[in-house]
Order: C-alpha cells, then structure tokens, then sequence
C-alpha cells in the first residue's frame, strides 16, 4: 500500500510538473521578445547587436561541429579544464557586474523607492502610510537602514553594491549545494550561474525580489548539508541552527520564498513512505565505530537535528516579530496592513497583476474587517463572472504572465527607472550600457531577445529531463510546482515573482541539464535517421 501510494505521488508530481512547466517553456519560445528586428508588439526591436551575437553563436557552433580541431580545443578549454575555465568567467561576470553597477545606478521607483525613501526621511507621514499598509517590506527597511549606517551612505549606488554581493552570494551558495549533492557538476554549476548573472540587471534592484536569494540559498544548502554532506555532530548542529535561522529571514524577507521548505517536508515525507525508515538526516562518512553508544545516539542525533531547527525558527520568529512590532525607526500603524485575501482577489483581476484600483480602495478602508469584506467580496464577484471555463482560459494565459518572460519583467513595474530620464543621452561608455537597460533606450529589445534566449535554454535543461526521477529532483519539481500554484493564486501577472524561485531553477537546471542534452540529442538522431531512411 505504501509503495502503491508512492509511486502514484511520484508520478503525480511528475505529470502536474510536466504541465505546468510545458506551459511555461512553450509560452517562452513564442514570447514577442525573440521578435528579431521590427518588434510591433513591443515596440521595441533588435538592432545590430542581436545580429552579431546570433551570427557569432551560429558561426561557433559550426565551426565546432565541423573542424575537429576547434572541437578538440573548445574541449580542452571548455571540458578539461573546466573548473578553472568556469572560475575564471565567474571572475570576468563578477568584474562586468561591478562596471555595470558604477555605470548604470539610477533611481528606481515603486515600492523600492519607498523603500530607498525610508533611509532618508523616515518621518515622512506618507512614507509611514506606506509601511502601514505594506508593513512586509518594514523588514528589508531596517535591514538597509542597518547597512547604510555601517557605509555612511543610502546612495543608490552604495544600496546596489550591497545588493549585487547579496545576489552573488546566493550564487556562491548555490555552487556549494552542486558541489554536495554531485561533486562531478560543480564546473556546469559555475558555468550555468556565470551566465545568469551576466544578463541579470536586478543587482541595481535593491529589493525583496534579489534580497531573499541567499536566504533560500542558505537553507537549501543546509538541507543538502545535513542530507547528503559529510558532517561531524558539532558541525551538523551548527548547520541546523542556520537552517532554521535562514528558514525565518526568508520568511520575513518574502513569506512565499518558504514554498520551497514546504516541498521538503513533503518529500521527505514521500520518501519516508516508500522506505518504512527514517532517512531524514544521513551521513555517510559517520560509522558504528564512531559512536560510542551505538544504536541510541544515533537516534538522538536524528532527533536532534530537527528539534534544533523548529526551537532556532522558532525563536527568529517570534524574536524577529518582536522587534518589527516594537522598532520606532519608523512608525507603523499594524491595523492598517492590506490583508492576504487582498492580493488572491488582485489575482484574478485584468492579467492577474497588480490592480491599482484596488490598492486604493485599501487605502481608502478604515478597518480591517471592511477590507477583507471588500476584497472576499470582489474575489468572489471575479471569479463568479469568469466562470469555471473562463476561470480556466484565465489561468492559462495567467501561467504565461507569470513565468514566460525572460527579463523578469524589467522595467514592467510602475515608474521603474526613476531618475527623470526617460531617453538617455548617448554619452560615453555609461550612456551606452544604458541603452540596454532603460525603457526607451535604443537596445531594450537586444536586451530582452538576450535575456529571452538565455531563459529558453534554461527552461530546456529542466523540461527535457523528464526521465529523472531521482529524490532530489523530484523535490525541486515540488518546489516549483508550489511557486507556480502560488502566483496562480495571488498576485501575479508578471514574471519578476519568479525571482524569489531562481535558485531552484538554478540548481535542477545544473543537475538535470546533460540529461536534457542527451534525450534532445537521441531525438534529433532519430529523426535524421528516419529522414534518411525516407530519402
């Protein structure tokens, strides 16, 4: 009966994943921003640029396939000496990240310019309306409050230094979980993430979107620590305790960045299922020789493990809750906050994205009881005017607004540059950078088709590899399963939501992407064979 129940929890996975993220990969190949030239849907076209990186991509690929001695060179380079190959280009994109950010710094609007509001003129009335009502991004507030009294400086260019070694170090934390789980990946790892960062201008963002990677980071890494590393007690109590303490600062930072956490419980619990054993903590290097009470402190220890982690979130939830209710850097009136079936009714308005109208209405709202009244009320309106066939079309072209675009829906968010300058003027190397990066810069659209043809082939490693079915994948899939149930439900309409999310893209890209490769190769030899054969 268990193992019944496995496999067809198993293959459940499996399937809504396969759904779900077929969905998403063919909306990505189709999205208007791989429009080469002209783009009317955009309104913003290719230039040159795309030209020369697509003549210069197909050229090497040729040449590779062609001449057996670039082949063997690129292998050398690119295979042999891939770690330090892929170290070396991580150096180069950590380098180009830094120019980026000395070059293109602008102020940016929406809810990080209140933010960014905030470590400036805290007392400002309106500025504490904001955070009355949004009181989840009091968090990122005093945390930037705390880095801008350690830097004497709340520039923008200071915020987003800060910002791209955050990002980076959820990079580096991600590389260290490759490494535990396959030793054999690191190089891909390094490769895959050096790409990403590359073509990923959020580092000028300083926002909860970047903030939370290296706390999801963090306790994925600590999980495959304790699951698959090489841990002594000591270490392996220390690293329970991170794995707890870095499970609340998601929360705080991004309560949804935690979906992740829920999918390990629930794998754990599958494969507890089908094995009738406790495997939730294994170390291989321990032995019987090791433990002096034998069979007892190895029980003890797997009951120790957990019981570290739920007393450490524990303790940062209700320590965090504590000093965001009795902070007075900025006062909050609690009673204003929007609640959560606010942004479920938002979700199923125009695209399934913000709706303004109905952020002013929470405004407007004295109580807490009126609010949810409203909202319970609109949400019930919505969906009973959709239909069930309409509420069905609706989460489809939902699941394209949330996961297909490629550039995370840069500059997509209201007022998102905001530093007066709609055209930048052409001047110098920082005025050329800007072009790719500013709305109506001239190469938005090259920009958008980089981004847009790097996020197909990363969705490519992860659908093509649906032959895997290994623990840890599966509970990636289960991971972005949830994510994407999520902003199916809430707030959506735009991919920049995904962000939160990347390090489970990033990490089942790296463990499953030479499977993909193979099952695409296997596919194209056969139907070159049957051509053949047809001929």
């Amino acid at each position: 009966m268990n193992k019944k129940l496995f496999r067809i929890s198993n293959r459940g996975i499996l399937y809504l994943f396969n759904f779900l993220f077929g969905i998403t990969f063919i909306c990505a190949v189709t999205f208007p921003n791989l429009i080469v030239g002209d783009n009317l849907t955009t309104g913003a076209g290719t230039t040159i640029v795309t030209t020369m990186f697509l003549i210069f991509v197909v050229t090497i690929v040729v040449a590779i396939i062609v001449y057996p001695k670039i082949r063997h060179i690129a292998w050398r380079i690119f295979v042999q000496h891939q770690l330090l190959t892929a170290s070396l280009l991580m150096g180069v994109v950590m380098a180009w990240q830094l120019l980026f950010i000395i070059c293109v710094h602008p102020a940016i609007g929406f809810d990080v310019g209140a933010i960014h509001l905030g470590l400036i003129e805290p007392q400002n009335s309106q500025l504490q309306a904001y955070f009355s009502i949004n009181p989840n991004n009091l968090p990122l507030l005093l945390i930037l409050h705390g880095v801008a009294q350690l830097l004497h400086s709340t520039s923008w260019l200071a915020m987003d230094l800060v910002t791209m070694i955050v990002v980076d170090l959820s990079a580096l934390l991600n590389i260290i979980s490759i490494r535990i789980i396959d030793r054999q990946k690191t190089a891909l790892g390094i490769y895959i993430h050096a790409i990403w960062l590359s073509i990923f201008p959020m580092i000028i963002v300083p926002y909860t979107d970047t903030w939370v990677l290296p706390l999801v980071s963090c306790y994925m890494f600590c999980y495959f620590s304790l699951r698959f590393g090489h841990l002594r007690f000591r270490s392996a109590y220390f690293v329970a305790f991170l794995l707890g303490l870095s499970i609340a600062g998601a929360y705080f930072m991004k309560p949804s960045a935690i979906i992740p956490v829920i999918a390990i419980i629930l794998i754990e619990i599958l494969y507890w299922i089908q094995n009738h054993t406790i495997k939730l903590f294994t170390f291989r290097q321990l032995t019987i020789q090791r433990i002096n009470h034998g069979i007892d402190r190895i029980l003890t220890f797997r009951m120790m493990i957990p019981m570290i982690v739920l007393l450490t979130l524990g303790g940062a939830y209700f320590g965090g809750n504590y000093y965001l209710n009795n902070q007075n850097y900025v006062v909050v009136n609690r009673q204003r906050a929007i609640p959560a079936i606010h942004f479920m009714s938002m979700g199923v308005s125009g695209e399934g994205g913000y709706n303004a109208h109905d952020a002013l209405i929470m405004a407007e709202l004295p109580t807490k009881e009126a609010r949810v009244a409203y909202s319970r009320n609109m949400l019930v309106s919505r969906m009973k005017k959709m239909g069930v066939l309409g509420y069905g079309k609706f989460l489809l072209k939902k699941q394209r607004n949330n996961t297909a675009d490629g550039t995370f829906a840069w500059v997509k968010e209201g007022h998102f540059i905001n530093d007066g300058v709609t055209h930048p003027a052409h001047r110098g190397f920082a005025g050329s950078l800007r072009q790719f990066v500013y709305l109506y810069g001239t190469h938005i659209g090259d920009f958008r088709f980089l981004a847009q043809f790097w996020w197909v082939i990363w969705l490519g490693m992860i659908f093509f590899s649906w032959r895997n079915r290994q623990m840890v994948v599966q509970l990636f899939r289960l991971a972005i399963i949830g994510g994407m149930l999520f902003l199916l439900m809430f707030e959506g309409g735009r991919s920049r939501y995904l962000i939160q999310f990347l390090p489970i893209f990033l990490l089942m890209a790296t463990l499953v992407a030479e499977e993909s490769y193979r099952l695409l190769g296997g596919l194209f030899k056969v139907g070159f064979a049957r051509r053949q054969n047809k001929a």
